[in-house]
């Protein structure tokens, strides 16, 4: 059952303590009950400090090894109150704002714990888009001289995934950063987007011309790849949306090296954005967080995905 605060006073009551944010982790990491990570064994005794001890082979463990809180040495209740703010504000919220909400000490933990979070807003083995789906690329970046379309010298090149639904309305969306528009990124992006079997619009660009040969039904729906008459109306529709929400909510100030958790979070939000309750948001964010890996500070800055 899907358990959840629905508003910020149901919030504020139900994660009051160190204690009622810690089960929840809990109950969300071990639905069935606890698990051993080391010997996967179920009988166990609650201990200090939130340990649990394993009964099979006294393996001592913790909610939070392994998952995105891993090694913080800041109460749960912070993070709590950063997911809640990043899921209940529409647009999301910067690594300042975070930082001033929170009474953080530094801009770099603010930052930090906001690259996490944006790690977690992929669940793992996540369902790919299928059915009829257009697929364009767009360029981010501010205005520079030199080429403009595919080939821009000095932007970020994003591939887009649209799912359209009855009535080519838009579903739901992917987004990844890739290094060129060359059938060699093109391709093996798409595929890790869209189930085979499914119908790819594109336009006449070289770089979609083995999508057939990898079990696609692949229709051109302009011959020519240069700008023209919009035919890919749901691709340009996200990628001026993503362009407005990088430019409001980050300033642009987005670097290549960290553009593709960004991307996470603007799909993680396009998708939900629909939702009744902005408290399922935070749920699904919660439920991620204990399921991916954690992000050492050193790998934040590595600038490697």
């Amino acid at each position: 059952m899907e358990a959840y605060p629905r508003t910020l006073m149901e919030f504020e009551n139900q994660f009051a303590t160190e204690q009622a944010c810690r089960l929840y982790l809990e109950q969300l990491r071990w639905p069935e009950g606890f698990r051993c990570p080391r010997c996967g064994g179920a009988e166990a005794w609650r201990m200090a400090r939130g340990l649990w001890l394993c009964g099979r082979c006294r393996h001592q463990s913790s909610v939070l090894v392994g998952t995105v809180f891993e090694r913080s040495r800041l109460p749960l209740s912070l993070w709590f109150r950063a997911m809640w703010h990043v899921t209940n504000q529409k647009n999301g919220a910067s690594a300042l704002t975070i930082q001033r909400l929170l009474g953080l000490g530094s801009y770099q933990t603010a930052w930090a714990w906001l690259q996490k979070l944006r790690r977690a807003m992929v669940r793992p083995g996540r369902d790919r888009l299928e059915g009829v789906v257009e697929a364009d690329e767009s360029y981010l970046g501010g205005e520079k001289p030199g080429k403009r379309g595919r080939g821009a010298h000095g932007k970020a090149l994003v591939l887009l995934a649209v799912q359209l639904q009855p009535g080519d309305k838009i579903g739901r969306i992917r987004l990844a950063h890739v290094p060129d528009a060359s059938g060699q990124s093109l391709v093996p992006a798409l595929a890790t987007m869209v189930m085979p079997g499914s119908k790819v619009k594109t336009d006449g660009w070289g770089g979609y011309h083995g999508l057939a040969s990898k079990g696609y039904r692949h229709t051109v729906v302009r011959r020519s790849a240069e700008i023209g008459e919009n035919l890919l109306p749901a691709c340009h529709r996200v990628a001026s949306l993503l362009k407005r929400w990088l430019l409001g909510t980050h300033q642009g100030a987005v670097s290549h090296e960290h553009l593709a958790y960004y991307l996470d979070e603007f799909t993680f939000r396009f998708n939900r954005r629909t939702s009744a309750s902005r408290g399922k948001l935070f749920y699904r964010l919660a439920q991620q967080a204990v399921q991916v890996e954690p992000a050492p500070y050193a790998r934040l800055v590595a600038h490697k995905r």
